[in-house]
């Protein structure tokens, strides 16, 4: 057997290198580079290896450990999660600041390999810097933090388990159904160790991801199931675009009347205006989407997690005799809403029900009121993105001067939290399929400048907006530097509302007057945060790391600001000073949060006894 002698971090750079994905016979390159923020527990073994040059992977230098795994992340959704990047980074807080991003990647079901350093294998130094003592387990270390958050988890204490580790990691990353955040924890001692490694655990490999058909007799159990009702409704999930199956969906729909609903993975997978597009559906949703959702008497759910957004808390599907049925590769996932759990693959199991509806003739039973609801609806939108701003720019005409010119239909829209995601998943109109990059499986507030570098490496040639609020921007933009260091330019529309206003908003509408939520100055009369408004300057702010920047009040400045940042060659910032009152409201949907039973607010405790009227609404499972 011959070997090789290489450290622990060489080896592991070594063996990434070699990874490939195939995927309906086309081969590509899985790992593509790495993000990486050096500290003493990495930077002289992984970070060694890293610098000495003989792979093609790319180094980026982060500047914030959650954001640039969130670049990552954006980088693995863009590219439907058959390319990714990995991230590492020191011990102690560098390696738990990116707990977060592994809770979003595990969340969206997106590849994410975290190298934290950790604390010495032999202990002989301990406690070193940063390290995290337990008196009770001494084998627990900041990183055992990662634990809830991802699909897969090791410590690498000895040079030779690097490969059982290794090929875990990749079996889990490769994986649509299991896939999320995966953690090798790396000791810094065992990052420098060397070891005798087999040459052929170095060799290319390619894993093939298998398109999981239909088991035998199913197309015909579901076939019955879908003839026997009359107005059926398919939810488009992130499974449908990961499958690549939009067009066999657009075929599907069409044959057979029957209309579908997007969720935000989903969304973009079918453009805006094909006849059978109902637009997002719940919370979030469309009044088209949320009408037909009401009446619908079968519910085929195709790659979606059927979270509280797309269910309205399990309240939206109000047909007594509403059935459930679920494509999907996760039988977690495929069991939700107690329904029929299908176990394949979206485009596979949808070509096989086309050729067997088709031989029943099935078409279901809805007539006009698909299109007079998306003609109703149409108009809504057309009046939400031509709201005039004398008294105040709206969040919905930015949006809409957006979507009708102001930049290239191929241009990726990318937002994460606040409102700005239920603004868009209701009025976006995609004309081009994914472009529409919504992380919503987390909702995690600091993913936006961060997903719209990574989402940027991605796709070079397009152009990429992050959509944010000021709260957003505040919390995470570090890797805006990264873009002007890299001369990768994206573009930063900054929502400014002063404050954290969509909570604000859920805050008022369950009768509890403004708190904590907007950004004013403590007032010494009352003691609270109720002053005038703080002002800050993102556009300033941006100039100050290298950007191209513009602050604006109304339509015209941003129309000027827009065709401005079209023609920069750098990364640019506008500040939209817009109307903290002007994000899109709920369109026939119900959430179930966590109101006071009892208050001393009498506007609470009407809102709690509403709230119990509802819930005799709720389907239980």
């Amino acid at each position: 057997m011959k070997t090789i002698r290489l450290t622990v971090g060489q080896a592991l750079v070594k063996f990434l290198d070699n990874q490939f994905i195939s995927f309906d016979g086309n081969e590509i390159k899985f790992v593509e580079g790495i993000f990486g923020i050096f500290g003493h527990g990495c930077v002289v073994g992984l970070g060694e290896a890293i610098q000495e040059g003989d792979h093609s992977l790319k180094f980026y230098q982060g500047h914030n450990e959650q954001g640039m795994a969130h670049a990552a992340i954006a980088f693995a959704k863009q590219h439907k999660r058959r390319k990714m990047m990995v991230v590492t980074s020191s011990i102690g807080p560098g390696a738990l600041n990116m707990v977060t991003a592994a809770g979003t990647a595990t969340a969206n079901r997106i590849p994410l390999l975290l190298l934290p350093g950790d604390a010495f294998a032999c202990r002989q130094p301990d406690p070193v810097l940063q390290q995290i003592e337990q008196p009770h387990n001494y084998n627990i270390t900041a990183n055992d933090a990662f634990k809830p958050v991802c699909r897969y988890w090791d410590r690498i204490a000895r040079p030779e388990q690097l490969m059982t580790a290794s090929i875990n990691a990749l079996r889990v990353l490769t994986d649509p159904a299991d896939t999320g955040a995966v953690c090798l924890c790396l000791p810094q001692d065992v990052q420098g160790e060397a070891w005798d490694y087999p040459e052929y655990f170095f060799r290319k490999r390619i894993h093939t991801v298998r398109r999981r058909p239909l088991a035998e007799g199913e197309a015909e159990f579901l076939t019955k199931i879908i003839a026997g009702k009359k107005k059926p409704l398919i939810i488009c999930g992130g499974g449908v675009s990961y499958s690549e199956a939009g067009e066999t969906l657009e075929a599907f729909t069409s044959n057979f009347n029957i209309p579908f609903a997007e969720t935000q993975a989903g969304k973009g997978t079918i453009v805006w205006d094909h006849p059978m597009n109902l637009g997002g559906i719940g919370l979030t949703g469309t009044l088209t989407a949320n009408r037909i959702a009401k009446q619908a008497d079968l519910v085929i759910s195709v790659g979606s997690r059927l979270n509280d957004f797309h269910t309205c808390s399990k309240w939206l599907f109000q047909n007594p005799k509403v059935d459930f049925l679920s494509i999907n590769l996760h039988p977690f996932d495929a069991y939700k809403a107690d329904g029929v759990p299908i176990l394949a693959d979206a485009k596979t199991a949808l070509e096989d029900l086309d050729k067997h509806l088709k031989e029943k003739r099935y078409t279901a039973s809805y007539g006009n009121e698909i299109r007079d609801l998306k003609r109703e609806w149409d108009e809504e939108v057309d009046r939400l993105y031509s709201l005039d701003d004398k008294e105040g720019y709206s969040q919905s005409r930015v949006i809409g001067q957006l979507n009708e010119g102001l930049i290239p239909e191929d241009a990726i829209i990318l937002t994460a939290s606040g409102s700005l995601p239920s603004d868009l998943q209701r009025t976006w109109r995609t004309r081009i399929p994914h472009t529409y990059h919504v992380e919503y499986g987390f909702s995690c507030m600091g993913y936006e400048v961060a997903g719209a570098l990574g989402a940027k490496i991605a796709n070079p040639e397009k152009e990429v907006y992050c959509l944010l609020g000021d709260g957003a921007y505040i919390m995470l933009h570090s890797e805006l530097l990264t873009s002007i260091q890299e001369g990768i330019k994206i573009n930063i529309i900054v929502f400014d509302n002063s404050g954290f206003h969509c909570i604000g908003n859920l805050q008022g509408s369950k009768g509890i007057p403004p708190f904590g939520c907007e950004f004013n100055f403590r007032n010494n009369k009352s003691g609270l945060l109720d002053g005038k408004s703080v002002p800050v300057d993102y556009a300033a702010n941006a100039k100050s790391y290298g950007c191209d920047a513009w602050t604006v009040h109304n339509a015209e400045e941003f129309k000027e600001a827009i065709t401005m940042a079209r023609e920069s060659k750098i990364s640019t910032l506008i500040d939209v000073k817009t109307n903290p009152e002007s994000m899109t409201n709920g369109y026939e949907c119900w959430w179930r949060v966590g109101i006071p039973e009892v208050s001393k607010k009498k506007a609470v405790n009407e809102a709690y006894k509403t709230q119990e009227k509802e819930l005799q609404n709720v389907r239980q499972y």
